[in-house]
């Protein structure tokens, strides 16, 4: 599932409001290195169109991202130096935060930083999830249809998805108007 539903769909209309109106909207070519190997990252970005690829320090694709997906926002909990590279392989549409706006935001407002923080620990369980069964870590017993119910979203999250989407294209809409 995209970034942008589980991010979103934990903000509020005017904290996403927030985002589109606050971050600065950037074309970037095709080709263009976004983040080094290596690097320490100070923004959050928003892909609205475009495609990004996620490689590994050797170069191996491992991924390929597209709109509605955030990169960066791991920067915010973890300061690290990064441990893939993301290019940009299809020119790209961004909308670009830098940490210290966003830093400034959790700080002078704690309902914002709970959905924030909250939104990223609800993506990060997700991701975790999906790893261990790729990994094929869990109950050894399981047969695939019980591993596909352990993967999917709670109701919880299921009921958030659909406003997370209304809310990613109200913004796109915005952006182009």
């Amino acid at each position: 599932m995209r970034k942008v539903l589980f991010i979103f769909g934990q903000l509020t209309d005017g904290d996403v409001d927030w985002l589109g109106k606050t971050a600065e909207r950037v074309r970037v070519p095709a080709g263009t290195t976004l983040i080094r190997h290596g690097a320490r990252i100070d923004k959050l970005y928003v892909v609205l169109d475009g495609q990004l690829a996620i490689r590994t320090a050797a170069g191996v694709q491992i991924a390929l991202v597209e709109s509605g997906e955030i990169i960066g926002e791991m920067s915010l909990v973890d300061p690290a130096p990064t441990t893939v590279a993301v290019e940009v392989v299809v020119d790209a549409t961004l909308l670009v935060l830098p940490d210290e706006v966003v830093r400034e935001k959790l700080a002078s407002d704690l309902g914002f930083a709970s959905r924030f923080y909250r939104a990223l620990c609800v993506f990060l369980a997700d991701r975790m999830r999906k790893t261990h069964m790729r990994l094929g870590y869990g109950d050894a017993s399981m047969d695939a249809d019980e591993a596909q119910e352990q993967g999917e979203l709670n109701d919880d999250l299921l009921d958030n998805v659909h406003l997370a989407g209304a809310r990613f294209d109200r913004m796109l809409k915005k952006l182009a108007g």
